[in-house]
């Protein structure tokens, strides 16, 4: 497994692609080495490197970087609202917003979207998948939801869709489903690398994690649960403030990351989704799906 490439399936290019991974070798060492996985525990994953880490891309001097990195993973610029050159720090620049019409929301009324450009897996019911990331690992659905009974019995046998984000993506999330919010809360405190690297060991670190919680009410798809998942550098998860009635249409922002890689997780009631074919057979096969946030995740079964 050392050593092992991250491969993914692009929906646009229709054909697999490698993944160029922002810090490589330390997270190599980090995750595929004894003494990486210990100063792992120990160091990396606390709080407090991540905020070094993160206040050091918010000084001046990081703007250095943002040049480079565009040119080293081909980035699109025409997509940015904003010219590089205008970005006062690394941290500006990766919390980047996109022209209005760069992420076009699929417009039909029963389309469930991706909620941010990324590499996407998911499973159409809970409890039946055969590998995450590789085989015998499944989703601990009373861990990842923090134990709370009326969740777990609420979800138990959905749908779960697991999108992330790499550092080289536009990092805002938008909400996949038109609804209103009934409450959001915190979990977990480490911030471990939601990499793949990382995954192929330990899948837990999803849900030891520091992640948000988002619990939406819809007409058609009842319950979702949206969560943000941070990682490695990536301590701070911002929201937008909502309006009074707490009510979103499909595809309106919903936050964003700040410097890093991270994910986020939506999960539906049983019998409520379709998820999309290619969606479904990749995930089966172990390969993740590229797909950018407002193109079709699934169809609602209710419409």
């Amino acid at each position: 497994m050392n050593g092992q490439p991250i491969t993914y399936f692009d929906r646009y290019k229709k054909a697999m692609q490698q993944e160029a991974v922002y810090g490589d070798g330390a997270l190599r060492f980090a995750y595929e080495t004894l003494p990486g996985r210990a100063l792992g525990w120990l160091f990396f994953s606390r709080p407090f490197f991540s905020a070094i880490f993160g206040w050091w891309m918010k000084r001046p001097a990081s703007r250095k970087r943002i040049l480079p990195f565009i040119e080293r993973y081909g980035l699109n610029v025409s997509e940015f609202l904003q010219p590089p050159e205008s970005f006062v720090s690394f941290n500006d620049f990766f919390c980047r917003e996109l022209k209005p019409d760069a992420r076009p929301v699929d417009a039909a009324l029963a389309s469930v979207v991706f909620p941010a450009d990324g590499r996407h897996l998911g499973w159409q019911e809970l409890g039946t998948e055969q590998r995450v990331f590789v085989k015998g690992q499944q989703w601990d659905l009373e861990k990842l939801l923090g134990g709370d009974p009326e969740l777990v019995q609420l979800f138990t046998g959905g749908s779960l869709v697991l999108s992330r984000l790499c550092p080289v993506d536009y990092h805002h999330f938008h909400y996949p489903v038109p609804g209103s919010m009934v409450d959001s809360w915190w979990l977990g405190k480490r911030l471990y690398s939601v990499s793949p690297i990382a995954l192929r060991y330990r899948l837990s670190c999803i849900w030891e994690n520091k992640r948000h919680l988002s619990h939406i009410q819809t007409d058609s798809l009842g319950h979702v649960l949206f969560i943000a998942v941070g990682a490695t550098n990536v301590g701070s998860i911002r929201y937008r403030c909502p309006r009074g009635d707490q009510s979103f249409l499909k595809g309106e922002p919903f936050g964003w990351f700040e410097f890093g890689g991270s994910s986020v997780i939506t999960i539906f009631q049983p019998g409520r989704i379709r998820l999309s074919d290619d969606l479904l057979e990749l995930t089966a096969s172990g390969t993740e799906l590229y797909a950018r946030v407002g193109d079709r995740m699934g169809i609602s079964c209710a419409i």
